[in-house]
């Protein structure tokens, strides 16, 4: 059995508008939420986009070992659309990360749960929208980190 890595990890929600980021302590044990940034879709196709040097420079900044990025599987298990989007945003942000590895993991309810999380807290509405992200970029890095956790136990 081996043991996770130490090191700081950034989990990432990759959404059409925005992108939620959360990271977690170095022990891997709890993911915290940290921002969201806006998508930038108007980078030229040679160019970085903006959210995606965003990440490069908090990866830098947090010293993260790694990048875990939500995959939206479907409920019965397919890769559609979102998916596609998800896996493309990757690619390019794999290339950008350098080193640093960038892993995806199946997201299939993270949001839904983020969402129902912060409206069990009364947080609703707008109030809401500007959080879901982080909160879903959350869920999707603490399922990584526990999941790591019983493969090695």
């Amino acid at each position: 059995m081996t043991e996770l890595s130490r090191g700081v990890r950034l989990g990432v929600d990759v959404g059409q508008v925005r992108v939620g980021v959360a990271r977690c302590d170095p022990h891997g044990i709890l993911a915290t939420p940290l921002v969201t940034l806006a998508r930038d879709l108007s980078a030229e196709p040679d160019a970085v986009p903006a959210d995606m040097a965003e990440l490069v420079r908090l990866a830098a900044e947090h010293e993260a070992v790694g990048i875990v990025v939500g995959l939206p599987v479907n409920l019965a298990g397919k890769h559609g659309p979102a998916a596609a989007n998800v896996s493309a945003y990757v690619s390019r942000l794999a290339d950008v990360m350098g080193p640093i590895p960038v892993t995806m993991t199946d997201e299939r309810m993270s949001t839904v749960v983020a969402s129902r999380r912060l409206a069990e807290r009364g947080v609703r509405g707008k109030r809401q929208r500007a959080v879901v992200d982080q909160a879903a970029a959350v869920e999707i890095l603490q399922s990584w980190l526990d999941a790591q956790r019983r493969r090695t136990q």
